[in-house]
């Protein structure tokens, strides 16, 4: 079906779905997946219909292609919230079936490999940023290290080649100086667990560069400083293998105090198992050590791929398989993330959650009750009960750790035993998002303080509603608001309160669609306001120089109005010129003293006059932008008296807006409503 279709790198598309297919069949996953993965681009890419798998291949592999379509539609734009969005859908749909995510891991991992081949550059910092950011975390959630590993090198590639090529020219000098003296130590750790019985396979790994740049900004230490470049991997027989072999290795050579995990006791929440030491082995090298059996370093390396095994005449993953190797569900990440989703809350807020949840290392604590609760490093008491339960956080009052009360913003350590003090029903101050750091209790503190805050908005706005009424001689409780939901597109009385109480719509506004006749009276007070002119200038402007028989002339090159800053220049013995503080005719007059007067405003001024006023501003050029830009002039309580169009260029043009106003305060307020407006550039008063 993909026929004659080419991939960027000028290779026959189909290959692309083959190579998806050999990734998988590595991890030796079952039938549904391998056939998946080969037709995962059929219903995007041709013309084949979901009935169409279905008849020729199942309903089982129909609906697995389905998702991994899905989700790949979704994946074609930079759009952050839109980004967000496809996270959302993405865990929903993987969640339910991990093979979803695989075919996509693999499906991403071969993108990445012909990546280079992509000639728009921002489309491909665009996907190494998508992989690094949700795909390479998702895959170190189910444990595939291998493939998170290859995804995180291949986008750091791409978005920060420079530091890339830095650290592998550190690595490959290293290499050349202490690669003899790796392969001794190798052979001798190899000869000292031997003598003592215990046959184990010895190998030495190199830190990637990923890895050492993460380390390298997360502890704001220099190269020379990493102890763990070189690490070696000790696969024992059996788990008892693997505490003896840890004492013959401390015997042997000094342990690094506070370089010790035993990740075999507490798994992590991807059920990665290994004991962890650093020692001053051969050489006087700090190496660091990584105890496991062969079961452990394939589920280390292959994560929810390691259980895929025969049970009932099935080829399937295999949830005991995985318990019994000392694990959990390898899908509890993705269900925490799934939690996360359920607190709601913008797609930001998501997106930021989704990647606390998948980025944070672990500590381990205790209920009262010794049940064991993983968490991220840097957890307080208010993660570790949102990870009991969402009811245990919202009704949190303190805290009890290790049997001491202590404040919420104590940072649990390992072997803490933490007991949550409830109140009787839930109470979430806003300050509480600085007591949080997993995204689970993030989103749910967000949830409580949105819906709190949505009842005080709901409150406030009805009151000032009620009020508002009241003044105009209405009962508020006696009409209908449908006119005003209406005419401001609120689904309902409440939606209609909260706008109010939040300053988007005014109480006046809903009174006006409710009842249009009471707005008249606010009108004729407008047209009852006297126009300032020279002729009226004398009764509104006073200061030192005005008196009788003095003529005052409002200048055209700033054109003042009340609420201004003005000052006086005598143009004669008996006539002054009002300009604006900030004219630039008044530099003409610097050195002028005696002609300068203080002149200010009466309050008479700003109460009952309306000035002329204009406003520049660029617009752009689309259908409907006119009218907009008049509907907020006229809502703000301005009238319209001339519009000129000029400058029209092809994606934009200008305008000047002649208005009647109360005053410079009044005209602020309109140009920056117009400011608001996506479809107004600029807003700029005019002088003269």
């Amino acid at each position: 079906m993909h026929g004659s279709q080419k991939r960027a790198s000028g290779d026959p598309y189909f290959a692309h779905p083959i190579e998806v297919a050999g990734i998988l069949t590595d991890y030796r996953l079952d039938a549904a997946t391998i056939v998946t993965a080969l037709l995962h681009d059929v219903i995007e890419d041709t013309d084949v219909t979901r009935a169409e798998i279905d008849r020729l291949f199942g309903e089982e592999v129909g609906e697995l292609v389905e998702g991994v379509t899905k989700l790949s539609r979704l994946e074609s734009t930079a759009d952050y919230k839109r980004q967000a969005e496809n996270l959302r859908k993405f865990i929903l749909a993987v969640s339910k079936d991990v093979r979803v995510l695989l075919v996509k891991l693999a499906d991403r991992l071969h993108n990445m490999r012909t990546l280079h081949f992509i000639k728009n550059a921002a489309k491909r910092e665009r996907i190494a940023r998508e992989t690094l950011d949700i795909y390479a975390p998702l895959a170190r959630s189910i444990g595939c290290h291998r493939i998170c590993s290859e995804l995180e090198e291949l986008a750091f590639s791409h978005l920060n080649p420079v530091a890339r090529d830095a650290i592998t020219r550190r690595l490959d000098t290293l290499r050349a100086d202490q690669g003899k003296a790796v392969a001794l130590a190798s052979e001798e750790i190899a000869e000292q667990l031997g003598t003592a019985g215990i046959p184990a396979r010895v190998v030495g790994r190199e830190k990637n560069a990923y890895s050492i740049w993460r380390k390298l900004q997360r502890k704001s230490i220099g190269f020379a400083q990493l102890s763990d470049i070189y690490a070696f991997r000790v696969i024992v027989g059996d788990e008892d293998d693997c505490y003896r072999a840890l004492g013959i290795i401390h015997r042997a050579w000094p342990s690094v105090p506070e370089r010790f995990k035993d990740f075999i006791s507490t798994p992590k929440r991807n059920n990665y198992r290994s004991i962890h030491t650093t020692v001053v082995g051969p050489k006087a090298m700090r190496i660091e050590m990584q105890i496991r059996t062969e079961a452990m370093d394939r589920v280390a390396e292959q994560g929810v791929a390691a259980h895929w095994r025969y049970k009932n005449q099935t080829y399937a993953f295999d949830p005991e398989a995985a318990a019994e190797a000392g694990g959990s569900d390898p899908l509890v990440n993705l269900r925490q993330l799934v939690q996360v989703l359920e607190q709601g809350g913008d797609a930001e807020d998501l997106l930021e959650h989704a990647k606390l949840e998948m980025f944070l290392d672990q500590v381990f604590v205790f209920t009262p009750k010794g049940k064991l609760v993983s968490l991220p490093t840097g957890a307080m008491p208010l993660d570790f009960a949102y990870a009991v339960h969402s009811d245990v956080g919202d009704t949190c009052l303190g805290v009890k750790i290790n049997g001491e009360l202590r404040p919420l913003r104590t940072v649990l350590a390992n072997g803490d035993v933490v007991e949550v003090v409830r109140g009787a029903k839930p109470s979430v101050p806003s300050d509480w998002r600085s007591l949080t750091v997993t995204g689970r209790a993030r989103s749910a503190v967000k949830r409580h303080i949105r819906h709190s805050e949505r009842e005080e908005f709901l409150r406030l706005g009805k009151a000032s509603l009620e009020q508002t009424f009241e003044r105009a001689g209405k009962a508020r409780a006696e009409v209908s608001l449908r006119p005003a939901q209406d005419r401001f597109a609120a689904a309902s009385e409440a939606e209609l309160y909260q706008a109010v109480g939040r300053g988007r719509i005014s109480p006046s506004q809903v009174l006006e669609a409710v009842f249009p006749g009471l707005a008249e009276t606010d009108k004729q007070a407008a047209a009852a306001r006297r126009r300032i002119d020279d002729g009226q200038a004398q009764v509104y402007v006073r200061g030192g120089g005005v008196t009788a028989g003095v003529s005052l002339h409002l200048s055209a090159c700033c054109s003042p109005m009340p609420g201004d800053r003005i000052v006086g220049i005598a143009t004669g013995a008996k006539a002054v010129a009002v300009h604006t503080i900030d004219c630039a005719q008044l530099a003409k007059f610097e050195d002028r003293e005696e002609l300068w007067r203080n002149l200010q405003w009466t309050a008479e001024a700003e109460r009952n006059t309306l000035s002329d006023a204009r406003l520049h501003a660029t617009v752009r050029d689309a259908p409907g932008v006119m009218g907009q830009a008049c509907t907020i002039i006229g809502e703000a309580g301005a009238n319209i008296t001339a519009v000129n169009m000029r400058h029209r260029h092809s994606d934009f043009f200008d305008v000047d807006f002649d208005l009647e106003v109360k005053d410079a305060r009044h005209l602020t307020h309109i140009a920056a409503a117009l400011r608001a407006c996506p479809s107004v550039e600029t807003v700029e008063r005019a002088q003269g």
